[in-house]
């Protein structure tokens, strides 16, 4: 074999070199700016925990306001449309403003969650001037039976229909003593506070929730029920209130001289006509039904169920007629009348803008209060402004836009 000349590089230590290759630099180029180091650690398991709470409790939220506005809406449906809790509803206002009437109280009864509604609705009722009493079942029967008055009014809330303190407190009150009751039950028959009364003194205002809270959060917590039974108790206070006084604002803020809502009052100033017209505009026209044999018609009950939906209690039967709050009232106190068709009663009750006596709208509720008062000292003036006239309010372009009742301005006590 030929031998080949190899070359060896050796330091002086006699370790071979490495040769340097001619393709790769000897130096790197200089970074002005330090590259930051990478997270050598994960995100912290609290913060990614919290995260997943927060979505959660605020898809709870959702879910709970949807549900309860569900139950209101199914609430409001059924007042709508039910006879019974439509007839319940008036009966309860028309029994609870004679007690006042004759000087007598509402006692308001109820356990556990509907019992704490029930206080609501007392401090609801005494703001109103509805006075009003709670009495819970349990010391009732220790002792406290005696804050019931002999012409009171008694009104429970139990969602069950047979809470046994109530039931107990109920064997103890008189048979004459009316009782209104805010359940679920849609039936006076089916409720066991009724079964050993009088079917004339009970009345029911029906307040069930078309899902289960069991079914609707997995526990049975009184929700979407004291919601209900909130709602429509608080219906039943401010129908009371128009009911017995002809300026219930002006009951309420004697009632409620502190806070923020008493001192609204005081800085609002005299009232003109203006401030407590209500715009012809926003009055609700009654439905119009059709009869099989003859032509359209609107009856009694549909002018209360418009008024029921009116934010006002004001109902138009045409462009130039109308009812006023307390004129339905009073055709609601004679349930014979609510099928018949409305001008068998419209002598008295339907007035005709005609018949509007006109007010200036920058006038002031005093000032119209004493025009009235020096007008009714004239007998002519006895004639057309009397209880239950209408006053429409003229605006600056000269044009009735507003309407008032005579009852919010002036009465006979005057």
């Amino acid at each position: 074999m030929e031998d080949r000349p190899m070359m060896t590089l050796f330091m002086a230590n006699n370790q071979p070199l490495t040769p340097v290759s001619p393709l790769m630099p000897t130096s790197l180029p200089h970074v002005c700016e330090p590259i930051p180091p990478l997270p050598m650690t994960p995100p912290d398991a609290d913060e990614v925990l919290d995260h997943a709470s927060n979505a959660a409790a605020l898809r709870t939220a959702l879910h709970v306001i949807a549900t309860e506005r569900d139950g209101l809406t199914h609430l409001g449906e059924m007042y709508q449309t039910s006879s019974v809790a439509q007839e319940g509803f008036m009966n309860a206002v028309n029994v609870i403003s004679r007690t006042i009437h004759r000087g007598s109280k509402l006692v308001v009864s109820g356990v556990g969650k509907s019992g704490k509604i029930g206080e609501k609705v007392v401090a609801t009722m005494n703001s109103f001037g509805v006075r009003s009493v709670f009495l819970h079942p349990t010391e009732a029967l220790h002792g406290d039976l005696g804050i019931i008055g002999p012409n009171d009014t008694l009104l429970v809330l139990t969602f069950s229909g047979k809470t046994a303190e109530l039931l107990l407190l109920l064997n103890h009150i008189r048979s004459s003593m009316t009782v209104i009751a805010i359940t679920s039950h849609k039936s006076p028959e089916t409720c066991p506070l009724f079964q050993h009364r009088p079917a004339s003194n009970c009345i029911l205002l029906p307040a069930p929730i078309p899902i289960s809270e069991t079914f609707s959060f997995g526990l049975p917590a009184p929700t979407t029920s004291t919601t209900a039974a909130l709602a429509l108790s608080d219906a039943l206070a401010l129908a009371i209130a128009r009911r017995l006084h002809s300026t219930p604002a002006d009951v309420f803020h004697k009632y409620h001289p502190g806070g923020a809502i008493g001192a609204t009052a005081v800085k609002a100033g005299p009232k003109r006509m203006a401030d407590i017209a209500i715009h012809v505009s926003e009055v609700p026209l009654a439905r119009k039904r059709t009869h099989p044999t003859t032509s359209t018609y609107i009856t009694v009950l549909d002018i209360i169920l418009t008024a029921a939906q009116s934010p006002t209690g004001w109902v138009r039967l045409s462009s130039t007629a109308i009812i006023s709050p307390r004129r339905i009232q009073a055709l609601g106190n004679d349930p014979t009348h609510l099928n018949n068709p409305v001008h068998h009663i419209a002598e008295g009750n339907v007035v005709e803008k005609t018949d509007w006596i006109s007010i200036p709208a920058g006038s002031t509720v005093e000032e119209a209060r004493q025009w009235i008062v020096n007008m009714r000292l004239q007998e002519r003036g006895k004639t057309f402004l009397r209880p239950g006239t209408i006053l429409g309010i003229v605006d600056s372009n000269k044009e009735v836009s507003g309407v008032v009742e005579i009852e919010e301005v002036w009465s006979d006590d005057t």
